[in-house]
């Protein structure tokens, strides 16, 4: 059955709006009530409307048991940790793109505050050997948890820098044995309408979809995360389980994950359906090639004043530029 899926032109202005626009809107609102210094991080909205912290007992906690802590200001040439101040855990998990939940990046946690997880599983499954349906315990059980400092770049140009809680995609793919036709593996959010309000909307295609060639998937970088500054993995961040990919924007990190799905052809992805104009299939950081809307030479990293400059795969050029050798990064966006 076909899904109604909004036109871009159609899309509200608090719906991948331009950024130029958000935040000056924001510093408006601001004004005579905060420092300037607090323009980017939402302090206005969250002091008006209190929400609860964050809760470890609704989600997993076997998602931070053990975790190997890398120091915040330990920097190598793995890519794992960036020596970068990282984002206060109060915008991470109150600003968020969520539109499963809400369109409205600080109404996604209050929208998802009563998510539950429980008995989640997630379906492995096609150019397999061994397609299994693992329950959630099971898949954080395949690797040891590590924390990874990431910078994390959304597509509307904005930043932040995250220490996820996770492990190798690679480990998930290795135990069911991909088949030599696998080439990409395609990856779906959870469909329910009663949970996830959003999803009565159609703003977007529903479920949420992604994909990535068999190369990316299998890159040391990509994890499956199940936490956040040692806590587990909150509702609005995309519990209990969710794609991180950082030299990639950040719509290609889909969240509640339920079924991953190795295929011989590109898969579709959400925001390609939606606008394949603006949102290509790799969507990888890229400042020389801006979107259609907005500049992409420049981010705002969100917690700080002033705009600083965006790197060439989000700062990951060294370690996943071979991936890309001979191809035309500014068409293969």
């Amino acid at each position: 059955m076909a899904h109604s899926v909004k036109e871009p032109n159609k899309i509200s202005s608090r719906e991948v709006t331009d950024p130029a626009v958000y935040f000056n809107r924001r510093k408006f609102i601001q004004a005579g009530v905060l420092a300037a210094s607090a323009v980017a991080s939402g302090v206005i909205y969250r002091h008006l409307n209190p929400i609860g912290t964050l809760d470890k007992h609704k989600v997993n906690t076997a998602a931070i048991e053990g975790v190997t802590k890398a120091p915040s200001t330990t920097a190598d040439a793995s890519g794992f940790r960036v020596n970068e101040p990282q984002t206060s855990q109060e915008d991470i998990t109150h600003y968020n793109n969520f539109y499963e939940f809400s369109t409205d990046k600080e109404g996604v946690a209050p929208a998802a505050a009563n998510f539950k997880t429980d008995g989640w599983q997630v379906s492995v499954e096609g150019l397999v050997q061994k397609p299994k349906v693992f329950d959630l315990d099971d898949i954080l059980k395949l690797s040891p948890p590590e924390e990874r400092i990431y910078r994390m770049r959304c597509v509307e140009a904005w930043s932040m820098v995250i220490p996820w809680v996770g492990f190798p995609l690679s480990k998930l793919l290795d135990a069911v044995q991909p088949l030599s036709n696998a080439k990409y593996v395609a990856f779906e959010t959870l469909l329910d309408p009663k949970r996830m309000p959003g999803q009565k909307s159609d703003v977007l295609e529903w479920p949420y979809v992604e994909g990535l060639r068999m190369d990316e998937a299998m890159h040391p970088l990509a994890i499956l995360a199940s936490g956040i500054y040692g806590h587990a993995l909150p509702p609005q961040d995309g519990a209990p389980i969710r794609l991180v990919v950082p030299w990639k924007y950040g719509f290609k990190g889909i969240k509640s994950i339920v079924k991953i799905k190795l295929v011989a052809d590109q898969p579709r992805t959400t925001w390609n359906v939606a606008a394949s104009n603006e949102y290509g299939f790799y969507a990888n950081v890229n400042p020389q090639v801006d979107h259609p809307r907005w500049s992409q030479a420049t981010e705002q990293r969100i917690g700080e004043s002033g705009r600083r400059p965006t790197l060439m795969f989000n700062g990951y050029a060294e370690q996943v530029g071979h991936l890309y050798a001979g191809m035309d990064l500014r068409a293969n966006f």
